[in-house]
């Protein structure tokens, strides 16, 4: 065997090392793909939960799905303005939880004591009741914030009634918000 032939064999098994080792990286990169989407998928589902259960932090879930799908996909799909809109719509879910609250206490005739009774029978009521806290607590405790300033007691039943509308409302317009960042999330990664 000649010095070209030489050569020759060993550039065909360069090059067949080189095709298995662009195989092995697609293989591995199309595992790192589903692994993310799988986990993605998850924190999304696990962040709708929280919009109903106010011990999950809902949205910032969903947006931590879409941070790790990122991350884990080296962000081939997903760019910073992605992510800066994904964040502003966080930022509007906080807003709307605590605007939807105080706008449905104060609407229904609700002071201040009725909108910090709501927010401490939130936490007291998902601790005591579990999820069923999440609708009996604001009600008592906008109802017991007003009783404790002096009003009536129909006047505080109004101000509890228009905190679980409030609630409702707010929990209407986050489900939106989340499922929009979600349904946007995936017309990225899988464009038409």
């Amino acid at each position: 065997m000649g010095v070209a032939q030489g050569v020759a064999a060993l550039v065909i098994k360069v090059e067949i090392i080189l095709q298995i080792r662009t195989g092995l990286a697609r293989e591995v990169a199309a595992i790192m793909t589903g692994l993310a989407l799988a986990l993605a998928i998850f924190l999304f589902l696990l962040g709708l939960s929280g919009l109903f259960l106010p011990v999950l932090p809902g949205t910032i879930l969903i947006f931590a799905g879409m941070l790790l799908y990122g991350f884990l996909t080296g962000f081939a799909t997903l760019d910073a303005n992605f992510f800066i809109f994904q964040g502003m719509a966080v930022v509007l879910t906080f807003v709307i939880d605590y605007a939807a609250t105080v706008i449905g206490t104060k609407r229904y005739g609700g002071g201040k004591s009725a909108a910090w009774g709501a927010v401490v029978g939130t936490v007291l009521g998902v601790v005591l009741l579990g999820p069923f806290g999440v609708i009996i607590g604001p009600f008592l405790g906008a109802a017991l914030g007003e009783v404790l300033t002096g009003a009536t007691p129909n006047a505080a039943m109004r101000a509890g009634f228009g905190t679980l509308i409030g609630f409702f409302g707010g929990t209407i317009l986050k489900l939106i918000i989340s499922l929009a960042m979600i349904v946007w999330f995936f017309i990225r990664i899988f464009p038409s």
